[in-house]
């Protein structure tokens, strides 16, 4: 792919050895030219989350996506098999459903068929051209919807808007940290919407690092050690690392009690940590002990990006009675809301003609992983997933 308008200079900055490298240059963030490329190389030229597969469960489901400077429509066929199409009618281009879905600005809905609301083309849910009013002749081999590819990765659903041009789906190396949470299982009992104020990147940094937590998080800190925990040596398609919980403390909670029921199959050691896992470009997923919460960011322009945060619990724990899954998502909504407030200044003050790409501190590794794969990114190199040269598996939980 093409570099992104930046100078190189101030990326061969980012990309000097950790302990002597500085931040991406203020522009990577403010920039609309730069939004522009992100858009087209970053989110529509390869694999991004387009949600929860659980907003699909039934034969008909469809809900349309961005994916980039377009969109995709997801449909989950008579099969129960998910497929992505380019969501465009083949006859003048109408988009056959709005974007957004349940947690934005659209709408899902459920067919036996996808109709275009513009002149009524109608295609099966494989794609297929079923009918055009007032044509003959037209075959559905050659005027059936453009097939993108999808695929269901432990209950998230990813789009490559490039059209297959990203390759297989890069994320085999984080299913061994992932699984024990079973993540498909787990049933959604809370969702919330965000608009922040702030480019998609300084929001996934600042969720990379807690060496701001002791300043802006005292609730996190009662719980969990800001310190506490380590990085996974990994690059590329996936960044995270792990922190322990306080003696006493359940989970992460606003008094570190449970109102759930521990996930099944976590080992002792997991029982006593959270993981923190951001999938680039746009999920941040986080395992705790009886609950998983996942982010996932939609960059509206340079400076403001929509968050649709849920919680996800055991379905033995959802069907309890008197279930009540606020301990988990009061915690994180004020530990949201603070992020996004620290996130919003920083895209203010990158705003700045005073601006300058700063260093990055002891704590800041998972950053600096993050950083760079975006310099490279920007230097033309298409995201993939590869490992440093010595990778902690997840031996933490072992």
């Amino acid at each position: 792919m093409p570099p992104a308008p930046l100078d190189n200079g101030q990326l061969a900055t980012a990309l000097r050895p950790f302990g002597e490298s500085r931040m991406l240059p203020p522009a990577a963030y403010t920039s609309a030219e730069v939004f522009t490329w992100e858009r087209e190389h970053f989110f529509g030229g390869g694999w991004t989350c387009a949600g929860h597969a659980s907003q699909l469960p039934a034969a008909g489901d469809q809900i349309a996506v961005g994916t980039g400077a377009g969109s995709a429509l997801i449909v989950r066929g008579d099969d129960m098999t998910l497929r992505a199409f380019a969501n465009t009618c083949r006859h003048r281009g109408h988009e056959l459903l709005p974007c957004g879905g349940p947690a934005g600005n659209g709408r899902a809905t459920n067919a036996r068929a996808i109709i275009c609301p513009y002149h009524s083309w109608a295609y099966t849910l494989k794609g297929e051209l079923r009918g055009a009013p007032g044509y003959k002749g037209l075959t559905a081999s050659e005027w059936s919807l453009r097939e993108l590819p999808a695929a269901e990765w432990h209950g998230l659903v990813f789009v490559d808007g490039s059209g297959g041009a990203a390759g297989p789906l890069p994320l085999a190396a984080l299913d061994e940290l992932v699984a024990p949470y079973e993540p498909e299982r787990l049933v959604v009992a809370a969702t919330h919407v965000y608009d922040a104020a702030s480019n998609w990147k300084i929001l996934t940094e600042n969720y990379h690092e807690c060496y701001h937590c002791p300043t802006i998080h005292p609730e996190l800190c009662s719980v969990s050690p800001p310190h506490s925990g380590a990085n996974y040596e990994t690059t590329g398609s996936w960044i995270g690392g792990w922190m322990s919980l306080r003696d006493g403390a359940a989970t992460m909670s606003l008094d570190g009690s449970s109102g759930g029921v521990p996930l099944r199959g976590l080992s002792a050691t997991a029982l006593r940590e959270v993981i923190y896992v951001g999938i680039f470009p746009n999920v941040l997923l986080s395992l705790h002990p009886d609950y998983v919460m996942t982010h996932v960011l939609v960059p509206e322009a340079a400076n403001r990006t929509r968050i649709t945060c849920s919680w996800s619990f055991a379905p033995e724990a959802v069907e309890s009675p008197g279930f009540d899954p606020s301990y988990a998502v009061d915690f994180w909504d004020l530990t949201n809301r603070q992020d996004w407030s620290a996130c919003e200044s920083v895209q203010r003050g990158l705003a700045s003609p005073f601006a300058a790409p700063g260093p990055l501190a002891p704590d800041e590794d998972a950053v600096y992983s993050f950083v760079t794969t975006v310099a490279r990114g920007y230097l033309g190199e298409r995201i993939g997933e590869w490992r440093a040269s010595h990778v902690q598996a997840a031996a933490s939980s072992e």
